[in-house]
């Protein structure tokens, strides 16, 4: 037990959880945790991001990437809004991360004094939990708090807001061990799991839809022993990907909006859905009053408020679903679906993605770097076109290795995200894929790439238009393409230089292999500008309120 100031206790915290990098921003209410900070520079790397936002999608990416808990730091007031993006795509998306922000003195609070936020009141509905710490005896109780609420059962992002007079004020701490978070399966019943197997018994048709989850309790392992003794074709959602083998034969593709043809054909026509921790976002169900219309859903879920709240479902085990997978593997017997995957193999083979091979298009351009990376690289994206091409055309064998917003949907989360990756898996190859309207949000996160030299490969899916909501306009609104079109003079490769990267630009397929293949060896950050033609569009598409098996195509559209 020693003295220590409330700054010294927050490091003395984040070193306890075993933190070794943080992104923040300083400013006046948090300037005694950055001195606190700068004498434990050898134990805790900190990034200063270009923006607070960058700081909260560099934690979100680094915690995706590593499983860990990501860290990020900011001051009161605008300091502290500027993270709130950041904190809801984290929420949505299920992503463990602690958020620490300082404010006004106490005697302050609630006097509109400068620079004073209630960020807790702000941030109640998209948090996990949060904090605003008003003595000083129990920061290290609620840091500790903190960090276990964002890793327990299904994760997600906590803010602790600190007024600056506690981080002056001093009192004893006393270390103490982490103990390792266990597991939820308390609520795992025999009943449940009888009832999953008898349904996964009789079942004639099955299919497995995987969510994000699956990731998140890492059940990779469990899953593929599933799989193969179900007998049964997957498919996944945009968080899933990675958790089941893209290159397994029965897999299927994404499920949904821009899911493929197989895969929403397939779950149309089975008489079992099995859902392991997915939530059934509207994105994935289209017209829910016709989702899964032929078959009993069963779904594995850690969050009990998920069973019933967008599909009903027939059966659940609520729990952790690596346990709960198991414990169904150590029951289950190998069941035989030949004449069903017979027909999912026919589909795959009768509706593949497809693209124009001839020139430069998101498509080949994600397919070229997934043949140049050997699919060995963390692919992080931004949110639209460019984020569906690279769900598509990059087969994902490995869990951690595509990190994206899915949820909020946030433009400007990829470069940040790319950060934080690169910085928890620096072994890795890390590459964000942009489209240039996602790109102009937070692109000034190149000059913290270079400052740092973090050798992040920034692409760029150049067509000069917001090209989801340009896709939307030509499909749905007669081509009204009102404040779609980015025609101006922005240059991404004399940007890249100004911001003390490497910028290059490619045109055709051939152009893109050099740049890409330079990229790859340049061990600094470089950004690749893509120009493709705008109106490159994203297939197979569901309509806004169809069901998922009337999706279509470009070649349906010529049909009629």
């Amino acid at each position: 037990m020693r003295e220590l100031t409330g700054s010294e206790i927050v490091i003395e915290c984040l070193k306890e959880q075993g933190v070794d990098t943080v992104f923040g921003y300083p400013g006046g209410s948090i300037l005694n945790i950055y001195d606190a900070l700068y004498k434990h520079q050898d134990e805790i790397t900190h990034i200063l991001t270009s923006h607070e936002q960058g700081a909260s999608h560099a934690a979100d990416g680094y915690a995706r990437a590593t499983g860990k808990v990501g860290v990020c730091l900011a001051t009161s007031g605008p300091g502290a809004t500027n993270l709130v993006t950041g904190i809801a795509t984290a929420y949505m998306d299920s992503v463990p991360l602690v958020a620490i922000t300082a404010n006004v003195g106490v005697s302050l609070l609630g006097k509109d004094s400068f620079q004073e936020i209630d960020i807790a009141g702000v941030t109640m509905p998209i948090t996990k939990h949060n904090f605003i710490v008003k003595d000083i005896t129990k920061l290290a109780d609620i840091l500790r708090r903190a960090f276990k609420i964002a890793r327990t059962g299904r994760p997600g992002p906590v803010l602790v807001d600190i007024p600056k007079d506690l981080t002056a004020a001093v009192t004893e701490y006393t270390p103490v061990s982490i103990e390792p978070i266990k597991r939820i399966t308390e609520q795992i019943t025999d009943e449940d799991i009888e009832t999953a197997l008898h349904l996964i018994r009789e079942a004639k048709k099955p299919y497995i839809f995987v969510g994000g989850g699956a990731i998140i309790s890492e059940a990779y392992e469990e899953l593929k022993e599933f799989v193969e003794k179900v007998q049964a074709p997957v498919a996944d959602t945009l968080m899933a990907k990675g958790a089941f083998d893209a290159t397994h034969p029965y897999y299927t593709g994404m499920l949904g909006m821009h899911g493929t043809k197989t895969s929403n054909f397939g779950v149309t026509q089975c008489d079992l859905l099995i859902t392991i921790g997915a939530r059934f976002s509207d994105r994935v169900t289209g017209n829910a009053n016709k989702f899964a219309a032929n078959a009993k859903v069963l779904q594995f879920d850690v969050d009990p408020a998920e069973i019933n709240k967008n599909i009903l479902t027939y059966a659940s085990v609520k729990g952790d679903v690596k346990s709960i997978l198991q414990i169904l593997n150590e029951k289950l017997e190998k069941q035989d679906h030949t004449e069903w995957l017979d027909w999912i193999q026919e589909s795959k083979e009768k509706y593949p993605l497809k693209y124009k091979d001839t020139i430069l298009s998101g498509p080949a351009i994600i397919e070229k770097i997934y043949e140049l990376t050997k699919g060995d690289a963390v692919i992080t994206t931004e949110v639209g076109q460019h984020q569906m091409w690279a769900s598509q055309f990059y087969q994902y064998t490995k869990p951690r290795t595509f990190i994206t917003s899915g949820g909020a949907g946030t433009m400007g989360y990829g470069l940040g995200a790319s950060i934080g990756a690169k910085l928890g898996r620096k072994d890795k190859t890390v590459i964000n894929i942009a489209g240039d309207g996602c790109f102009r949000m937070n692109m000034n996160e190149i000059a913290t790439a270079a400052r740092y030299n973090i050798p992040i490969i920034q692409v760029v899916i150049n067509n000069h238009v917001l090209g989801m909501v340009r896709q939307w306009q030509t499909l749905f609104y007669e081509k009204r393409y009102s404040n779609t079109i980015l025609n101006d003079g922005v240059d991404f490769v004399k940007l890249a230089d100004a911001l003390g990267a490497k910028g290059v630009r490619a045109t055709t397929i051939e152009e893109f292999e050099e740049c890409f293949k330079e990229a790859l060896t340049y061990n600094k950050p470089i950004v690749i500008d893509c120009v493709i033609n705008e109106d490159d569009k994203v297939w197979p598409m569901v309509a806004p309120g169809a069901a998922i098996n009337e999706v279509f195509t470009e070649e349906d559209l010529n049909k009629k």
